[in-house]
């Protein structure tokens, strides 16, 4: 088994039925401003929808500093029929002294409601319990975010509490609903993931 540092160098690339999860990169810029672009898609995020291309460009550099750095950065979600990047995933908030860390993720809307994140989500569940040792997976979610709350459910996740007050997001002060999954509950229904 790897530490969660050794497990990414190199980077890893994972493989669901219909995704590629691959290192993003700046001959992703068109895809990833398609989508980063549309408010909806930055509705329940701490982030802002993209004005530019340059807004979408330094956020790969960011991603791409993550990578050379050996931090944890996100995994490029490729739609395998297209070739095209649709999303991402990642872990942050990894505390390797307790082996938790936290999902984010983020999806085009053209493949919302066709049950790819939570494919995706659990191949990264799975690669963080058997690849990088961890014993806690959670997710956090704004509480209006029905569709987020739903992928973390199907994921495996259960759902532990609402998070009064959690966070200050786009200027003002939320609530977020907070998902786990630990290991035993991954081994005990690890045939499903």
């Amino acid at each position: 088994m790897q530490t969660m540092e050794q497990c990414f160098d190199p980077f890893p690339r994972l493989e669901t039925e219909r995704t590629w999860l691959r290192p993003i990169t700046h001959e992703d810029l068109e895809d990833m401003y398609a989508y980063c672009s549309i408010p909806v898609v930055s509705q329940f995020t701490t982030w802002d929808a993209h004005q530019s291309r340059e807004d979408t460009r330094g956020f790969i550099d960011f991603i791409q500093n993550q990578y050379e750095t050996r931090k944890i950065g996100p995994w490029g979600i490729e739609d395998k029929g297209s070739g095209n990047l649709i999303g991402s995933c990642n872990y942050v908030n990894c505390n390797q002294s307790q082996l938790t860390a936290e999902l984010g993720y983020v999806l085009s809307p053209s493949y919302w409601n066709k049950g790819i994140m939570s494919e995706v989500i659990r191949r990264v569940i799975r690669f963080g319990f058997e690849e990088m040792g961890l014993e806690r997976i959670e997710a956090k979610c704004m509480v209006e975010n029905i569709g987020s709350a739903r992928v973390m459910e199907k994921s495996g996740m259960t759902y532990e509490g609402t998070l009064r007050s959690y966070m200050q997001v786009k200027e003002q002060r939320l609530d977020l609903k907070l998902y786990a999954i630990i290991r035993v509950d991954f081994e005990s229904g690890c045939s499903d993931s």
